[in-house]
């Protein structure tokens, strides 16, 4: 069938498609860039009024909480005093302090029986630790103090230290050997911040840390356990294996037995 040659479909020609052009923003005038920051500046002044406000508030409510905690902490410190070498295995216990301790230090943490941080009434001008001693073949003082800054001193302005029992002396006669930690009572700048954040708000969870040492000990019996006991069912294995030898054995004569 044709078609009229009016009334054939005409081939389209395919029309490519038309790249839209891009507009680029207008170049802001001098002006406007120095007007936009002299804004900018405002809503930012606007910003930290707000925050300063805040940390007022805030500052306000942990002076609050913390006067409400004493009696608290009071309490806390003398259960924990019922409890022997409680601070000694806390220190040990975490991993930062532990690594500030040598095994001297540990020797005379032995006597330690109180801990105390105390932060100054305005919080700003910062904190310090006490640490309160038993008599101990170490040192004369009962009472070191620790600033916020890390650098310890006693009521006498010194560590009285007991003849020969110079703690600092021994670690830097076993320099050369093994390298030297700082040492609680000898200062660390760290250690005064660990103890405040980390260790006083919650000295128990340190304490209770599993001893890694008594977990291994119990996973080797436990391995010995179930070695022994593979042991005992290949043992028991070859006994079974031996009675059915036996009991073939005697099968087999009573049947020749028959045979004849």
């Amino acid at each position: 069938m044709k078609f009229p040659h009016s009334l054939a479909p005409k081939h389209q020609p395919s029309l490519a498609p038309q790249m839209k052009k891009l507009r680029l923003p207008r170049a802001p005038k001098p002006e406007e860039t120095r007007e936009a920051i002299e804004h900018i500046d405002e809503v930012q002044n606007e910003i930290d009024r707000l925050d300063d406000q805040a940390s007022e508030e805030i500052l306000k409510v942990e002076q609050k909480y913390n006067k409400l905690r004493q009696p608290l902490f009071q309490k806390r410190s003398e259960l924990i005093a019922k409890i022997p070498n409680f601070w000694v295995t806390t220190f040990v216990n975490h991993p930062q302090v532990s690594a500030l301790l040598g095994e001297e230090d540990e020797e005379a943490l032995h006597y330690m029986i109180r801990v105390k941080v105390t932060e100054f009434e305005d919080i700003k001008s910062g904190y310090r630790t006490d640490f309160y001693f038993d008599e101990n073949p170490y040192f004369k003082n009962k009472e070191f103090h620790l600033n916020e800054s890390g650098d310890p001193s006693s009521k006498s302005t010194e560590i009285k230290w007991k003849s020969g029992k110079d703690l600092t002396k021994r670690r830097d006669s076993t320099r050369n050997q093994r390298t030297s930690s700082p040492g609680l009572l000898t200062g660390a700048d760290e250690l005064g911040e660990v103890i405040k954040d980390d260790i006083w708000p919650n000295p128990l969870q340190h304490r209770l840390v599993p001893d890694m040492d008594d977990e291994g000990e119990g996973e080797e019996d436990d391995d010995d356990d179930e070695e022994e006991g593979l042991e005992d069912i290949d043992e028991g294995d070859e006994d079974e294996g031996e009675e059915v030898e036996d009991d073939e054995g005697e099968e087999g004569e009573e049947d020749e037995g028959e045979d004849d």
